[in-house]
C-alpha cells in the first residue's frame, strides 16, 4: 500500500515540532483571548489556571466546568489562538448542514470525538475539538489514505453530531422525546400481553431484542443523560410509577401498565444480581452498563411494599466526585479554610447535613486532593460507592461482624496518615475515631445534624466525654445542596418576592438588577435549573468554642460563639450566591428553613 500524499505534505517530525514550538511562543494565551473578548475577567482566569494546575486539566475545560464561559466560547478562542477555522455544529448551524458521517467509520468518530464535514477532492474536512492532537490527524491520513483538513468545533456539539440520525447502531436505545411514553417506544403492542409473565424469556439477559430488555435499557440510559441521581420504580394499585430525581427534585417520567410490573421488576433484579424469586425481604445489588463509552454504576435497592416491590436505582458516575473543590460551591474564604484544615496532620474534620446534602462528595473531593504516594489513606464505608486508585477502601459487612468499630480498630494497626469513617453512628465508633485523632491521625467523617455547632452536642449526647470531643475536633462544616440557575435561560427578576428577600437578608437596593429568576428552556428540561452546588457554614474550633463544649453548653451558646468568631451561616453563604446570579432567594429559603426562620425574627 503506497503512503498517502499527506505524508509528504506534513514533512518530518522534527520540522513539525520546531514549527509548532515557534508558533506556541508567538500565540496569545487562551485566557488572554477570552479576557479581551469580555467573556471572563482576570479573577476568573487566575482561578481557572490555579484549578487546572491542581486537577491536571486544560484551562479551557476547567473554565467550562466552573461556569465561567461556554464550551463554544473556548472553541472559538482556540480557533483564534491556533489560526484555525471555527465551525458551528449546533442544530441549524452552518456546520451541521455539512456533516457527512459516511466518510469515516463510526468507531473512529466515537473513539476520537471527530466528525467529517464533507470531501473536497482527496481531502476530508474534519471537525475536531483539540487543535494540538497532531498524531490523530497523521493516523487518519495514514488509515484513510486521504489528506485531512481540520476545523475546530465545541466537543459537546461534535458529540451531538455523532449521536445524530444514522450514527447509532440499529439496536441502540433511542432517547425518548419530551412527552413520549417509554412504553410505546419499547413495547410492541402485538406482544404486549406477554409481559405479565415474570419468569419468561422476555427478561433473559441474552434476549436483547425483547420488549422488557429494551424498556429497562432505555430507562437507565435516559436517566443518565437527563443527569438524574436516582431512578424510582414504584408499583401502585393500578399502575407502575416511574420517577427520576434530577437536581434533588423528583420528576414523574411515566406511568407504566400494571401488567408489566412483574416482568420489569424481575428484569431489574436479574441485572442487579438479586434473587428474582424472593419478593418478601429487602435486597441490594449493583448494575454496571456503558453509557456514551463510560461505565456507569447503579446501586439497586428493592424493598417490599403493599403493591409489590419498590426499586430505587442510585446512579453513581465515576467523575461525580472529581469535579474540583471550586465547583462544589466554596466561596474563596471558606475554600482557604477548608484547604488548611484538610492538610493538618491530626484531628477530626466533620461534615454534617441531612441525607442527600453532598457530604460524601465533599469528603471524596478532599481525599482526591490528598491522595498522593507519600500518604496512606484508609476508608470504612457502608457501602463503598466510588472506587479510588491508591486509597484502601473497606466495605462494612455487619452480617459477618465487619462493623465500623472492627474496621477502625484494624485500621490503626495499618499505620495510616488519613482515615475516612463513613459515618459516626454510635459511641463506640465515635470514641475510636477520637482516639485515632488524638494519636496523630487525620480523621474525616460525617454526622447527621442540622447545623455545624449541633455536632458537638450530638457527640456528647452519644456518651463521648466532653473533653475528648472538645480537644479532638478541628472543624465542623454543615452543608446543603441548592439548584443553580440554567445559564442558557436565566434572566433578571424585575420584581423579586420581598418575603424571600427578607428571609435571606437582602435589601431591595441590593437586589435591584442582581437577583435572577428561573425561566426554563429545552437545555434544562424547562425547569429553569441545571446542576447543583453546595452552601456551607464552616465552624473552626477555637479556645472559646472548646471551653463551651467542655462545659456542655447548649447549642444556642455554641452557635453564638461560632458566629462571633467569623462563621458565615448557610443563609449568608446563600445570599452571596443569590447576588452573583447563581441561584434564587426561594431556593435558598427552601433548603435552609431553620436558618430562614431565625433570620425573619
Amino acid at each position: 500500500m503506497p503512503f498517502p500524499p499527506a505524508g509528504v505534505r506534513t514533512g518530518g517530525a522534527n520540522a513539525r515540532q520546531e514549527t509548532s514550538e515557534s508558533m506556541a511562543r508567538s500565540r496569545k494565551r487562551l485566557a488572554e483571548i477570552l479576557i479581551g473578548w469580555g467573556v471572563i475577567n482576570q479573577e476568573q482566569a487566575k482561578q481557572a489556571l490555579r484549578l487546572a494546575k491542581g486537577a491536571n486539566k486544560r484551562t479551557g475545560e476547567v473554565m467550562v466546568e466552573a461556569g465561567f464561559c461556554k464550551d463554544t466560547d473556548v472553541a472559538k478562542a482556540l480557533a483564534n489562538q491556533f489560526g484555525m477555522e471555527y465551525v458551528d455544529l449546533s442544530p441549524g448551524g452552518p456546520g451541521a448542514k455539512m456533516v457527512d458521517k459516511s466518510l469515516i467509520p463510526d468507531d473512529l468518530q466515537k473513539k476520537h470525538t471527530i466528525v467529517p464535514l464533507g470531501k473536497q477532492g482527496n481531502k476530508i474536512l474534519l471537525a475536531v475539538h483539540d487543535p494540538m492532537d497532531i498524531e490523530l490527524l497523521d493516523m487518519l491520513r495514514f488509515r484513510l489514505n486521504v489528506d485531512v483538513e481540520p476545523r475546530l468545533a465545541a466537543k459537546a456539539q461534535i458529540k451531538d453530531a455523532i449521536e445524530g440520525d444514522g450514527s447509532s447502531p440499529a439496536n441502540a436505545p433511542r432517547m425518548v422525546g419530551e412527552g413520549e411514553s417509554l412504553v410505546t417506544e419499547s413495547i410492541d403492542r402485538t406482544i404486549d400481553r406477554s409481559v405479565d409473565k415474570s419468569m419468561d424469556k422476555s427478561i433473559d439477559v441474552a434476549s436483547e431484542d425483547s420488549p422488557i430488555v429494551k424498556l429497562c435499557n432505555r430507562m437507565l440510559i435516559e436517566a443518565v443523560k437527563m443527569r438524574a441521581s436516582d431512578v424510582h420504580v414504584e408499583p401502585m394499585g393500578d399502575r407502575v410509577r416511574l420517577r427520576y430525581r434530577v437536581d434533588g427534585v423528583c420528576i414523574e417520567r411515566d406511568n407504566l401498565p400494571k401488567r408489566m410490573q412483574n416482568a420489569m421488576l424481575s428484569r431489574i433484579k436479574l441485572m442487579a444480581g438479586m434473587n428474582i424469586a424472593e419478593k418478601r425481604v429487602p435486597q441490594d445489588g449493583r448494575i454496571k452498563i456503558p453509557v456514551d463509552e463510560t461505565d456507569i454504576d447503579f446501586r439497586v435497592s428493592a424493598c417490599p411494599i403493599y403493591h409489590g416491590e419498590s426499586v430505587v436505582l442510585r446512579i453513581l458516575r465515576p467523575d461525580a466526585v472529581r469535579i474540583g473543590l471550586e465547583n462544589l460551591g466554596f466561596e474563596s474564604d471558606n475554600l482557604d479554610i477548608f484547604n488548611r484544615i484538610i492538610r493538618r496532620p491530626n484531628g477530626i474534620f466533620l461534615v454534617t447535613g441531612p441525607t442527600g446534602s453532598g457530604k460524601t462528595t465533599t469528603l471524596y473531593s478532599a481525599l482526591d486532593i490528598l491522595n498522593r504516594p507519600d500518604r496512606k489513606i484508609i476508608t470504612a464505608e457502608d457501602p463503598v460507592e466510588y472506587n479510588f486508585d491508591g486509597i484502601n477502601q473497606c466495605q462494612v459487612r455487619d452480617s459477618i461482624g465487619l462493623t465500623f468499630s472492627a474496621i477502625l480498630r484494624s485500621m490503626l494497626r495499618q499505620a495510616p496518615n488519613i482515615i475516612l469513617v463513613g459515618e459516626i453512628r454510635d459511641k463506640v465508633v465515635g470514641e475510636i475515631a477520637i482516639q485515632a485523632a488524638l494519636t496523630g491521625h487525620l480523621v474525616f467523617s460525617t454526622l447527621h445534624t442540622n447545623d455545624a455547632p449541633s455536632a458537638i452536642t450530638r457527640l456528647i449526647d452519644m456518651g463521648i466525654k466532653p473533653f475528648l470531643v472538645a480537644s479532638s475536633i478541628q472543624a465542623v462544616m454543615a452543608q446543603r445542596l441548592i439548584r443553580i440557575l440554567c445559564k442558557e435561560c436565566k434572566t433578571v427578576d424585575p420584581e423579586p418576592d420581598h418575603k424571600y428577600l427578607k428571609l435571606v437578608g437582602i435589601t431591595p437596593d441590593e437586589a435591584e438588577g442582581r437577583v435572577m429568576k428561573a425561566v426554563g428552556c429545552p437545555k434544562c428540561n424547562n425547569t429553569g435549573f441545571r446542576g447543583r452546588q453546595a452552601i456551607f457554614e464552616m465552624m473552626v474550633m477555637n479556645n472559646k468554642i472548646r471551653e463551651l463544649g467542655f462545659n456542655r453548653a447548649p447549642v444556642v451558646d455554641l452557635r453564638r460563639a461560632a458566629l462571633e468568631s467569623g462563621m458565615r451561616p448557610l443563609v449568608g453563604d446563600g445570599k452571596i450566591k443569590i447576588l452573583r446570579g447563581v441561584t434564587t432567594p426561594d431556593e435558598i429559603a427552601r433548603v435552609s428553613q431553620l436558618e430562614t426562620e431565625a433570620a425573619s425574627k
